[in-house]
């Protein structure tokens, strides 16, 4: 009988080999609970891609070439970088600039220009009430055009308000009080015709409106748009200070990495390198003397321009001030009093007098004076001279005011009324030469104003392409730099 070999085991029913080899130490359940060495298993923790990256990146700069790569890449970014960010910046003063020239000084002035027309107007109203039915069409016409440039500059405000809600809300105000103030000025015409003196009252009570509300609510409104303008310039002569610092961060980065190529090949210059630190040195050159001469041109556009401006439009409202008190000082004749019982308009007349040219009556206005000021700041004869006619005029103007006075103090009304809206020796014609002085003296300022406003401007033109052009002939010039090095490696 045969037998089976000694020391063979016979095969397990189930297919599975049967023996202590079999079984695993730790028991059935803990088969493969094992991470793999390739972190496989099913309970291996997942990495992150950047967890990933860091080790690739920490890899990569034990190595010479990675080292490099690292390098080059970080060069690049910081170039381009600069560019990015002087570009931003150059375009946003270069955005306030124009908004200074085209939008904000042309507000301020349209501003001015509502307060002096609706000042004008109230002041001829006066004027034809004082000439009775003589009133002639060159006044009438001037009431008109006054008030057309109001209601049509109002509307130009209010369609380019830009949010601001006060400029809106002085807008809205003017809207509504025009209406009604031009009303009570027909009702006191009407009046006046007729020989009625309810005319008068009307024709105050018209004036207090102006006075109190109107002028107010225009005053408010200029003061609105003149802020934007000092917001505006601001905004234009502000310092670029990210790309100033992103511009020193990157020329640092590339003459150290020049430095470090130096120092491990002993070779003086890298092309790539030396040509990108070229291009970023131009760029931040650039961008320093363009914002100086910029910053200086807007300088001088505001403190012989915008400033003058600011003033002559002061005189020419303090003026007009004037005129409209000196006209309804007769109108009135002492039905309205101050506190202390003095003439209201009288009063009114001389203080905008005081504020035009100073208390005297005769000689230069004084520095604290609106004319005063203006003179201070014409920096040519073009400028300096229409003041000065202006300054002499007022006071012709003074002198001329005294002599009505005397007139009508002593009882002669028809002679002081001559004296005030007469012919050539009258009070208006004072008037009238004295707010051409200052109109021609505000022509000659606007334009220095913007010249001297579109040079600032002009010295930013082409800066912002320049600036992203060159950064990235620089940033491809120091990638192809550290490029070359790496070929060495190869």
């Amino acid at each position: 009988m045969s037998k089976p070999p000694t020391g063979t085991a016979p095969p397990s029913p189930t297919g599975r080999a049967s023996g202590p080899a079999a079984v695993s130490p730790a028991g059935p359940d803990s088969a493969g609970s094992a991470a793999s060495p390739g972190g496989t298993g099913p309970t291996a923790r997942r990495r992150t891609a950047w967890a990933d990256g860091v080790d690739q990146l920490r890899t990569a700069a034990t190595t010479e070439p990675g080292r490099l790569r690292i390098i080059g890449a970080v060069l690049a970014f910081l170039v381009l970088a600069f560019g990015a960010a002087t570009a931003w910046e150059v375009a946003d003063r270069s955005a306030a600039a124009r908004d200074v020239v085209a939008r904000s000084q042309p507000l301020t002035a349209d501003a001015a220009d509502i307060y002096r027309s609706l000042a004008d107007a109230d002041t001829t109203a006066a004027a034809g009430f004082l000439a009775g039915g003589k009133e002639t069409q060159a006044t009438r016409d001037r009431y008109e055009n006054d008030i057309a440039t109001a209601a049509r500059l109002l509307a130009k405000a209010s369609s380019n308000a830009g949010g601001s809600d006060a400029a809106a809300r002085r807008i809205g105000q003017l809207n509504s009080l025009l209406p009604r103030y031009t009303g009570l000025i027909e009702t006191a015409r009407t009046n006046n015709r007729q020989g009625l003196p309810l005319g008068g009252a009307y024709l105050r009570y018209a004036n207090a409106q102006m006075r109190d509300e109107l002028l107010p609510a225009a005053r408010g409104l200029y003061v609105t748009e003149t802020a934007r303008l000092g917001d505006d310039y601001d905004s234009a002569k502000a310092w670029p200070w990210l790309a100033l610092s992103a511009g020193v961060l990157a020329l640092g980065a590339l003459i150290w990495a020049q430095r470090r190529n130096y120092r491990r090949t002993n070779r003086v210059f890298n092309r790539g390198l030396l040509a990108a630190t070229t291009a970023s040195a131009v760029v931040l050159l650039w961008l320093v003397a363009g914002h100086l001469v910029a910053r200086s041109g807007m300088n001088t556009s505001y403190e012989n321009g915008a400033r003058s401006l600011k003033v002559l439009n002061e005189a020419r409202i303090d003026a007009l001030q004037a005129r409209g008190d000196e006209n309804l000082t007769l109108v009135a004749r002492g039905a309205v009093v101050t506190k202390d019982q003095q003439d209201f308009y009288e009063a009114g007349y001389r203080s905008g007098m005081k504020d035009l040219a100073g208390p005297g009556r005769t000689g230069a206005a004084t520095a604290d004076s609106s004319l005063g000021t203006a003179l201070a700041l014409a920096d040519d004869d073009s400028g300096r001279r229409p003041v000065q006619e202006a300054v002499e005029t007022v006071r012709q103007w003074q002198a001329r005011h005294a002599e009505a006075r005397a007139a009508d103090d002593q009882g002669d009304y028809d002679r002081a009324l001559a004296k005030v809206i007469g012919g050539e020796v009258a009070t208006g014609r004072s008037f009238d030469r004295v707010d051409s002085r200052l109109a021609q003296a505000l022509a000659h300022e606007q334009r220095e104003f913007r010249r001297a406003a579109d040079d600032g401007r002009g010295a930013l033109d082409g800066l912002a392409a320049g600036a992203v052009v060159l950064a990235v002939l620089g940033a491809t010039a120091a990638v192809l730099g550290i490029g070359r090095r790496l070929s060495e490696y190869r």
